[in-house]
């Protein structure tokens, strides 16, 4: 969108262009009726959205661009009989996902065949799920909990948390960028688990 702002100052050229994107609810009536379009479309909109989560989880630009062309086939695939409310969330679930696949798969191989910790079963171990963790913190009354949880947060515990768990940040790279110390983001981290389960423990999720 900036680079729109900075190529003509023209609000008749604007107009133009912000009406030629087409609308999510359009899109997904692309995908329903099993039009090859959707597909374009879809990844003119979201392809920098999908591949920004992708390359911070993967810091890897070649397996960030082949995970976005995964998820763009899981689109395909899901939908129908898949109709979600909001595209833009949908599409970041099946980006992470297939992210946290190839980061399994690609831990695995260096390690000879051993499994590297991911951050994402930090939360899985919380909610009782480390047994299918890539799954389980996508079900929606889990998530919609995470998400009420993450919003009441103060505003530097909150990025910790997000920095960590949605993109999958190394521990030394929050501490740079929030200027803490490593072992103080363990702390906050281990802090935000426990408080985490105290909620999802309030909310009947785990006993």
């Amino acid at each position: 969108m900036w680079n729109v702002f900075r190529r003509s100052n023209s609000a008749e050229t604007i107009f133009r262009r912000l009406k030629a994107i087409i609308e999510d609810s359009e899109i997904i009536e692309l995908f329903l009726a099993r039009r090859d379009e959707a597909i374009a479309e879809t990844q003119a909109k979201y392809h920098a959205y999908c591949y920004s989560i992708a390359v911070r989880m993967l810091k890897s630009p070649e397996d960030a661009e082949e995970c976005v062309n995964d998820a763009l086939l899981a689109v395909w695939n899901s939908i129908p009989p898949n109709r979600p409310e909001k595209l833009s969330s949908y599409l970041a679930t099946l980006t992470r996902n297939e992210a946290i696949s190839r980061l399994r798969k690609n831990s695995t191989l260096k390690r000879g065949g051993k499994h590297e910790f991911l951050p994402l079963e930090e939360l899985a171990e919380v909610a009782g799920t480390a047994g299918d963790p890539a799954t389980a913190v996508e079900e929606a009354e889990l998530t919609a909990i995470i998400e009420r949880f993450v919003k009441q947060l103060p505003e530097i515990r909150r990025i910790i948390f997000i920095d960590r768990y949605w993109f999958w940040d190394p521990i030394p790279e929050i501490s740079a960028r929030t200027g803490y110390s490593e072992a103080r983001i363990y702390l906050i981290l281990h802090r935000l688990r426990k408080k985490l389960a105290q909620t999802l423990e309030k909310e009947g999720y785990i006993s």
